[in-house]
């Protein structure tokens, strides 16, 4: 049996170890047309600004171990023009032939570069290779470059700003054209981000999108022009397709080749993988791109365990991340509001502000968690930000949220527990008992949105006076749980009644003290003020940064 790998990414590289190891007499050939394989893509922002200070450990493999460890031959430079079906061929720099018995097809994506005036600028760059990233690091390196440009606010993107921003004596703006930065995320986890990218003094520019790139200023759409000795493009990446679309192979809804769950394309024996192929998303069903290294590597696995015989099917994906920025982590899992209202799912919502580790330990931060769920209890996605321990919660929520696990279950998970690493009630512990408190109708929950735009509402801080007279949200009067008890009476029957404390605990204590009193219209602010306060600096700058003129 020959199996040809177009490709020789995270998901090519994968299928050729893996069927390796099922079938050791496969002639098995690797066809890269760059001269890079096995590159480890996911750490060029970091290599770029020297975080990451040699060239060699970003090199997985190598053909040389390829061809001794496995026996897997691989060409590089070799540029796939054709493929033709009938005679299970490939042509090779317009002239080769090779034929095959299964072809799998992982040829990666590219960036997306605008067609706008001037982004062929050679002082702008685009960050997918190796030789990339060494041809910005040379630019940086044999110029005077004081201010960098950073156009998209995804993965990459803001990874590049913070590692540019890192570089002495460059001052660094981010241009997003979208409301908020990281796409995956909703605009309450992104806030954390952007007032992070903020603190460590980076320009930050949301809503408004690139018109053209001069010689050394970026036009933006609303006529702001921003200094800039150095571009980078961020703003995503499409899936490669040609070769695909040229031998008739069916192409998805999204734009990436069309597959099955065993990853077979429209030819059964032609098989396709990585950021190429379109998927599904485990909670929405929906089709989707994900351009992700661990959907790839699990995708070249299950490519070689079909090839090989066995019986290997990809259960969808979830979109599980994570995300530094500077000192804060920000990671999630399934679905966003946007995607689920896209889908057409009906959600509820709710936030806890949990610590790193035992509060009474030393060194404790916040984290804020953010979880999505349906009536049913059903696991929709979660998201988290905060400095410590956040990637931790999220990596149990997307176990939790492949199992089929519902919030209720989240309380019985006996998770590790001792003062320097987590709480007896872990944060995902508490996730679980806030969602379930909901479904019953312990709690109501309130957020920063409602209190921005609502009207009708009757503001009660139950803080102590201490807490009240150092800060608290305007309108908003002073009654404790204790004197609730009393006083309920008083409170304005024709309102909505908004408690506030600190996090949402002693909002929790006030609800269930009103709603068993027969009150109704009673809700606690998830996340209380430390999230509240978050979003309102979050506002507060954009609006800033709106009315900016340069």
């Amino acid at each position: 049996m020959k199996a040809v790998i177009i490709g020789g990414g995270a998901c090519g590289a994968s299928a050729a170890a893996r069927l390796r190891r099922l079938d050791d007499e496969a002639e098995i050939i690797i066809l890269e047309k760059t001269n890079e394989i096995s590159i480890a893509n996911c750490g060029l922002p970091y290599y770029c600004s020297e975080v990451i200070e040699s060239e060699s450990v970003m090199h997985v493999s190598s053909p040389e171990k390829f061809k001794n460890l496995l026996n897997v031959d691989i060409k590089m430079g070799a540029c796939v023009t054709d493929i033709d079906r009938n005679s299970k061929t490939v042509t090779v720099n317009g002239s080769q032939k090779i034929s095959y018995d299964k072809l799998v097809l992982t040829p990666g994506a590219y960036p997306f570069v605008p067609d706008i005036e001037g982004v062929r600028n050679p002082n702008i760059f685009t960050v997918r290779m190796l030789q990339d990233a060494e041809k910005i690091k040379y630019y940086i390196r044999h110029n005077k470059v004081q201010n960098a440009v950073v156009v998209g606010g995804g993965f990459i993107g803001v990874e590049m700003a913070e590692n540019l921003a890192e570089i002495d004596g460059i001052k660094t703006t981010l241009i997003e054209a979208a409301s908020h930065i990281l796409p995956p995320i909703d605009e309450e986890t992104a806030a954390y981000a952007q007032n992070e990218l903020r603190k460590r003094g980076i320009n930050l520019i949301l809503k408004d999108g690139v018109k053209a790139f001069r010689k050394d200023t970026v036009v933006l759409a609303s006529g702001r022009e921003i200094p800039y000795d150095i571009a980078i493009l961020g703003i995503g990446v499409k899936p490669d397709t040609e070769l695909a679309k040229k031998c008739g192979l069916e192409i998805g809804k999204t734009g990436g080749i069309k597959v099955n769950e065993h990853l077979q394309t429209s030819d059964s024996d032609i098989y396709a993988g990585g950021d190429s192929v379109e998927v599904f998303d485990f909670v929405t069903g929906t089709e989707c791109l994900v351009p992700m290294a661990g959907p790839a590597n699990r995708q070249g696995r299950i490519i070689a365990d079909n090839i090989a015989g066995l019986d290997s099917v990809y259960k969808k994906t979830q979109g599980s991340a994570v995300v530094k920025v500077f000192d804060l982590t920000i990671a999630c899992t399934g679905a966003n509001e946007a995607q689920l209202k896209n889908a057409g799912v009906d959600y509820l919502k709710t936030f806890t502000m949990g610590f790193s580790h035992a509060s009474y330990y030393p060194g404790a931060t916040r984290t804020m968690h953010k979880l999505l769920f349906d009536k049913s209890g059903k696991i929709l996605g979660m998201q988290s930000a905060g400095y410590e321990n956040v990637e931790k919660r999220v990596d149990v929520m997307a176990a939790a949220l492949r199992s089929g696990l519902s919030v209720r279950d989240l309380i019985d998970l006996e998770l590790c527990y001792a003062p320097p690493y987590s709480s007896a009630k872990d944060p995902v512990n508490i996730l679980g008992m806030h969602a379930d408190n909901i479904l019953k109708g312990f709690v109501k929950p309130a957020f920063f949105e409602d209190i921005e735009n609502g009207e009708n509402i009757y503001l009660v801080d139950v803080r102590s006076p201490e807490e009240f007279n150092t800060a608290t949200l305007p309108g908003a009067v002073n009654i404790s749980p204790g004197q609730l008890r009393e006083c309920y009476g008083a409170l304005p029957a024709d309102k909505k009644i908004v408690l506030i404390c600190n996090t949402g605990f002693q909002t929790y204590v006030a609800s269930r003290i009103l709603l068993q009193k027969g009150l109704k219209e009673v809700y606690s602010l998830a996340g209380g003020q430390t999230l509240y306060n978050e979003l309102l600096k979050n506002k507060k700058s954009s609006d800033i940064e709106k009315s900016a003129v340069v």
